[in-house]
């Protein structure tokens, strides 16, 4: 008999797996409800290799179109010549690889899809938990390698919300909505990946005196306060990722035209 812990003598042995009275199971379900939709909706858009640009904009799942096959206009078109697939799908897999291991999505979708657990002082229906240190969980260990190459898309997407600024026929002096959708998309995944706890951690891990990175450790001061909010960021990016390649893709799809603000 255990002398200690939950099932020490004297300790009131409950069956039930929680008692909380509250709508514990509401706030994993929406999480699950919202990442399936994320998840449907991304790979309907990534699969279908059409309608992902309408000068001057073109979808972030497909931006760079490095396939030779890739529509007029979408920026650099090539090299990838032997490519017969979707070309979303040689760009798609960065950021995807990005938010899978991300530290907050993995507890986000732990309690939403596993349940494990579904919520404080709810017990799980496992029986058992062995650590991110086998396969398929050891995966989420990319996720420090994920991180810099999701800069360099970020680098991307704001080249993309700047171009945004031509017309159609390559001027500048060009906003429309699709231009502010694009910046704030750019915005919100600058937000999302620099309050990334990797980012943290590469600004200012490894240091033994602060005193004697001044610069990194201003950077690392920035960076933590931006961390506080790295869920609240998650969720803005996710909605903003949907929304600017939704957009894109009715401009497309010719089902509406852009919102016109400015032009030359």
């Amino acid at each position: 008999m255990a002398t200690t812990g939950v099932h020490s003598p004297g300790r009131a042995q409950i069956d039930a797996r929680t008692l909380r009275k509250d709508r514990w199971w509401l706030q994993p379900l929406l999480t699950f409800l919202a990442l399936t939709f994320f998840v449907v909706y991304s790979a309907w858009r990534v699969f279908s290799g059409s309608n992902y640009y309408s000068a001057p904009y073109i979808s972030l799942f497909y931006s760079p179109c490095l396939a030779t096959e890739c529509v007029e206009g979408a920026h650099p078109g090539g090299p990838i010549s032997w490519w017969m697939l979707s070309p979303a799908l040689l760009i798609a897999w960065i950021p995807l690889t990005f938010r899978f291991s991300c530290y907050y999505y993995r507890k986000a979708y732990y309690r939403s899809f596993w349940l494990s657990p579904p919520a404080c002082a709810v017990a799980e229906p496992h029986g058992g938990y062995s650590g991110e240190r086998r396969l398929p969980l050891i995966l989420n260990n990319v996720h420090r390698y994920a991180f810099y190459l999701a800069l360099i898309l970020n680098v991307v997407l704001t080249i993309d919300a700047i171009l945004a600024l031509q017309t159609p026929q390559g001027q500048w002096g060009y906003v429309g909505l699709g231009t502010l959708i694009l910046f704030a998309n750019a915005a919100a995944l600058w937000l999302y990946t620099l309050s990334c706890h990797s980012c943290r951690n590469a600004v200012g891990g490894r240091i033994t005196h602060f005193s004697k990175h001044p610069v990194r450790y201003k950077m690392w001061t920035f960076i933590s306060k931006l961390n506080e909010h790295h869920m609240l960021w998650a969720w803005v990016s996710l909605c903003t990722v949907v929304l600017a390649d939704f957009y894109v893709y009715l401009l497309a799809s010719g089902r509406i035209s852009d919102l016109v603000f400015f032009s030359v």
